[in-house]
């Protein structure tokens, strides 16, 4: 399984000499058996690692046993470790955002103090070694997103799921199915602990992880899980084509303060109109996450005044 995972991590081209690893463990099956992997290899490609540790003040005792638990693996390794504590139920009320989404926020932003701490600015290091945040996805949970996606309505990128490489998070075990990195640990006597909100039914996604897709894979096809990471995959090469034609279709509207969508550009292919005002849309505002194809439809429904223009609105969207 190490040659595999060596093979996905240069196929992505993830990590090269020099590079700074920060590796998510929490404590289960996943990130133990990342983390393992990663020491194995990490002498032969030569880059640096540590592991930093979220704790979002939810599990009380359990959470401190989990805790405890990557501190003594890391010890026992040889791996720097460090833990960031957030109360995440207080941050929640405060935010007024679900647990979930919090817990995201918070982990993203343990990233970023520890990208800090370490000295890296922007994308390059002292040493021109690159900044990595390793994260332990495997193609389960690429399936999960995929199904969680499909469900509230997505296109092309949802159902793509989660990338190999995003920025600087990289996902070494994405070529792996849970079962085969439960199987690795077992075979290496490695211990692991289960968090106990993964096995509750409260949150969606879990309601898919423990029903769902077991169902696919009993009794549809035993091996939906490896078609869906290879169905991924596709569309993300689809998405990142279809971004390109975009961009390109998007360059030739450029203005001074924004662009303009004449009929020249409304005599193109609809995808790549809606992929050229999704790019519009980052640029002028600096992000994607907000905008939706409703907010595309809205822009492309103008179509019939023969020009639309699209000017920085970064004020008002941003």
């Amino acid at each position: 399984m190490i040659t595999r995972v060596r093979k996905y991590i240069r196929d992505n081209r993830m990590l090269k000499a020099e590079d700074m690893v920060v590796a998510g463990v929490s404590g289960g099956a996943d990130s133990i058996a990342m983390l393992h992997i990663l020491k194995s290899l990490q002498k032969e490609i030569g880059f640096s690692m540590e592991v930093v540790h979220v704790h979002h003040g939810i599990r009380g005792q359990e959470a401190d046993r989990d805790e405890q638990f990557v501190e003594k693996i890391c010890r026992d390794w040889g791996i720097p470790f460090r833990s960031r504590h957030y109360p995440v139920p207080e941050l929640s009320g405060k935010w007024k955002l679900g647990e979930e989404e919090t817990g995201r926020i918070v982990r993203k932003q343990a990233f970023q103090e520890e990208k800090k701490r370490l000295g890296f600015s922007g994308e390059q290091s002292k040493k021109n070694g690159q900044f990595r945040v390793a994260l332990a996805h495997n193609r389960n949970d690429l399936a999960e997103t995929m199904l969680h996606h499909l469900a509230r309505g997505t296109g092309i990128r949802g159902l793509s799921g989660i990338q190999a490489v995003s920025g600087e998070i990289i996902r070494p075990v994405l070529c792996l199915e849970r079962k085969e990195i439960v199987n690795y640990l077992k075979e290496r006597g490695i211990s692991y602990i289960t968090d106990s909100s993964n096995l509750s039914d409260n949150y969606t996604r879990n309601r898919i992880r423990n029903h769902i897709l077991p169902a696919m894979e009993q009794k549809i096809n035993a091996k939906a899980v490896e078609h869906m990471a290879e169905t991924a995959r596709v569309l993300a090469e689809a998405d990142s084509y279809l971004q390109k034609k975009g961009r390109e279709l998007l360059a030739g509207c450029r203005k001074e303060n924004g662009y303009l969508l004449d009929e020249k550009f409304f005599a193109q292919d609809p995808i790549l109109q809606e992929y050229a005002v999704m790019e519009a849309f980052e640029i002028l505002s600096g992000k994607r996450k907000d905008f939706t194809s409703l907010h595309v439809d809205q822009v492309l429904s103008l179509q019939k005044k023969k020009t639309v223009v699209i000017s920085t609105f970064r004020n008002r969207c941003g």
